[in-house]
């Protein structure tokens, strides 16, 4: 009966989110055209016409709005195993942690923010989870690692955060990607945080899933010359990637009897892999090139198929469903196969895969006789 009810609190939680963002993301439009709020095309951009970018700023408010009115609502009506003070500690803290990051985010899509200070503000942010009590006390065999210090499961958890904040923040350069990307990952975790019953981190899940359907929509199919398009900006990539860490760290924290034979390594890292992987080739491909790493290119796998002649939505399908195979593939293996050699393939089909897109793009090159990809 208890799963029965979750299973309903989850769905009203994600159809409250769904109709929140949807009535607040037209408004956002509205006032970023009014006071000429706009995303303006340069030579990286790959958009035409002036486009809002202030889509995340409906993202906390649908999420924080639905979960709080979810989770009151169940505890009003009757005491619940699944709402102790262990849970919403936690919870407490990640909500102060992603305000701050939702702040930020809004300055920097304002104003623009260094990305010092926008470091410092992710290290507090992670801080924070880490003070609730969750952090990574182990990799669960990886590197036949079992068990840190305290000190460096904290420090790591931290690096951690700011890893996979960033990582969906620089996915974020082509129409539904970063959406796409946060919403497949958003559903993994929710099957995995319901199946081992931790139901007020999988509502939270449920919550973000309902608001980027909406924004997913105009950030995809809207356009710019009816402007009815938008953009997350950075207020909706640092906050849904966040949530993403926040997300993953619990997973980590899973009571092994709550779970399986599946690896919590696996379990936790898998769906947000490919943004990671991502963002790892691109460091090391700027590093070897000589320039900063931090500074934005064209040299993300999306760009990479932009330059195969690939159309915009043709590019996003093929990485969407690449991530969900790969997402899916290493949820049901993680129970059968050892995580180091899991990983190890994965690092080794994603190494292939990057090695036969070039090859294909510097072919290409050479019929065009065009420059097409660096």
């Amino acid at each position: 009966m208890a799963i029965i009810n979750w299973t309903g609190n989850y769905f009203l939680c994600f159809m409250i989110s769904i109709l929140l963002a949807g009535l607040i993301i037209p408004k956002v439009m509205r006032i970023a055209f009014s006071k000429k709020l706009f995303d303006v095309p340069d030579e990286r951009k790959i958009h035409k016409g002036v486009v809002p970018r202030l889509g995340g700023v409906s993202f906390l408010p649908a999420i924080m709005f639905s979960f709080c009115v979810v989770v009151g609502y169940t505890i009003g009506i009757g005491p619940s195993n699944a709402v102790t003070a262990e849970n919403l500690v936690p919870l407490l803290f990640y909500f102060c942690a992603t305000l701050l990051i939702f702040l930020v985010g809004i300055a920097d899509d304002l104003i623009g923010v260094r990305y010092s200070m926008k470091f410092l503000f992710q290290i507090a942010a992670g801080a924070l989870i880490v003070s609730s009590g969750l952090w990574v006390h182990g990799f669960d065999g990886l590197l036949w690692i079992e068990k840190l210090p305290n000190w460096l499961g904290w420090i790591l958890t931290v690096i951690y955060g700011l890893y996979i904040m960033n990582a969906i923040n620089l996915i974020d350069g082509i129409d539904g990607l970063a959406a796409g990307v946060s919403m497949i990952a958003l559903a993994f975790y929710s099957y995995v945080l319901f199946r081992s019953e931790q139901f007020l981190y999988c509502l939270l899940a449920g919550a973000a899933l309902g608001t980027l359907v909406p924004f997913f929509f105009y950030n995809v199919f809207g356009r710019a010359e009816r402007r009815n398009k938008i953009f997350m900006g950075d207020t909706g990539s640092l906050t849904i990637g966040t949530l993403l860490f926040f997300l993953s760290v619990t997973v980590f924290n899973i009571p092994a009897t709550n779970i399986g034979n599946e690896n919590l390594f696996i379990l936790a890292v898998a769906p947000v892999m490919l943004p990671c992987f991502d963002v790892a080739r691109v460091f090391i491909h700027r590093i070897r090139r000589g320039t900063n790493p931090f500074l934005p290119d064209k040299g993300h796998l999306h760009h990479k198929l932009l330059a195969l002649g690939f159309p915009q939505w043709k590019a996003l399908i093929c990485i969407l469903v690449a991530d969900t195979v790969l997402v899916g593939v290493n949820l049901l293996l993680c129970a059968v196969v050892d995580s180091n050699w899991l990983l190890l393939g994965d690092i080794l089909i994603w190494t292939i895969a990057n090695i036969w897109i070039t090859a294909a793009i510097r072919k290409r090159e050479r019929i065009t006789n065009l420059k097409l990809y660096d």
